[in-house]
């Protein structure tokens, strides 16, 4: 079995360096648990090392990190489903909007329960995911206000996850000129969560617009890099997981497949380079584990040359010799370790 290798002392110190530089700057970090499916043991880490909440887009890991005994409050970051409004209230102290539908029935589900629901509501500056329109908010925040059981909290945007627009000084001044607007509708302060990871290179550039007061992080912390060009935190640890498989083959075979190519399992038609034999280890770890394409193997020399759902194809020529029953080592990116977190055929090791 796969084995996916998560150092918390290394989560803890880049966790705390982000909570540092953010404090600094009076920036709040909500820390972002997904990628690790909601595991208890990283929420902890996290508020440990100064995130001020913790921050999940699945109802199923808020509510496993709350019977953990994990302190909060806690954030969910998908927009409710209506079908779903009074779990979300039971169990998240903060949810992101977007929907007015959604927010009437987090209303009634907070009247029923006796309970105040606190939201964030989303502001789109351009990447075309969640979000109100700017020259809508407005209107949209007016209607949100005159809810019972509900209050705003907040307002957020979100860049680079969709559209992959980066956060800047205009859009990020559109959200803290909208915020100015809304407190003087609603007279109080207000959150202002200006984006996730990408926004990571302002924040230490001490670059950052004044008047954003949040971030929710999750890929900065947990991979130590920013998400506009995935280039290293300063200071963050950049391998605290590790994905680690056994070679369950070792052969030297032709590197183009004998006879009528058509499509592989997954209906692509794969291309081949014509290299001669080579050595090739297959190790037990497939498309149903992880994302091949996110993997960047330790072994010097080493080439992943593909992939099917249980078995990923490793070119060994160039590397130091290896045996079948050894293991190799692989950094991840997002989609890798997303994956690989997700899978029950990975087993989890918290170090």
């Amino acid at each position: 079995m796969a084995v996916l290798t998560i150092d918390l002392k290394k989560i803890g110190h880049n966790s705390a360096l982000v909570s540092r530089h953010a404090r600094a700057l009076g920036l709040s970090i909500y820390g972002v648990t997904k990628v690790l499916s909601g595991a208890w043991q990283v929420a902890q880490t996290l508020k440990n090392s100064g995130v001020e909440a913790i921050a999940d887009s699945r109802l199923m890991n808020i509510a496993a990190m709350r019977e953990a005994n994990i302190p909060g409050p806690y954030v969910l970051l998908r927009l409710p489903a209506i079908s779903e409004a009074e779990q979300v209230v039971v169990l998240a102290d903060i949810s992101l909007n977007s929907d007015l539908d959604t927010c009437q029935a987090l209303s009634k589900a907070a009247i029923k329960l006796g309970v105040r629901h606190r939201v964030i509501l989303m502001v789109d500056l351009g990447d075309l995911r969640e979000g109100i329109w700017p020259s809508e908010f407005l209107a949209f925040l007016k209607s949100v206000q005159s809810l019972p059981g509900i209050e705003v909290y907040g307002i957020g945007t979100n860049l680079t996850c969709y559209g992959g627009v980066f956060p800047d000084e205009k859009n990020l001044g559109q959200l803290i000129s909208l915020k100015e607007q809304s407190q003087a509708i609603l007279g109080h302060d207000l959150l202002v969560s200006g984006g996730n990871s990408s926004t990571l290179s302002l924040l230490f550039e001490n670059n950052f617009p004044v008047g954003i007061t949040n971030l929710r992080i999750g890929e900065g912390i947990i991979l130590g890099r920013e998400t506009m060009r995935r280039e290293p935190v300063a200071g963050a640890y950049l391998d605290a997981c590790i994905l680690t498989a056994e070679i369950i083959e070792l052969r030297e075979k032709p590197s183009v497949p004998v006879g009528t190519i058509g499509q592989d399992a997954f209906g692509n038609s794969p291309q081949f380079a014509d290299r001669g034999v080579r050595k090739r280890a297959i190790l037990a770890l497939g498309r149903q584990d992880t994302v091949p394409e996110g993997l960047d193997p330790h072994l010097t020399g080493a080439l992943i040359l593909g992939a099917s759902s249980d078995h990923l194809i490793v070119d060994v020529t160039d590397s130091p010799a290896v045996r079948t029953g050894d293991t190799l080592s692989f950094s991840l990116g997002y989609g890798a370790l997303l994956a690989a977190s997700t899978s029950r055929y990975v087993k989890k090791e918290f170090i």
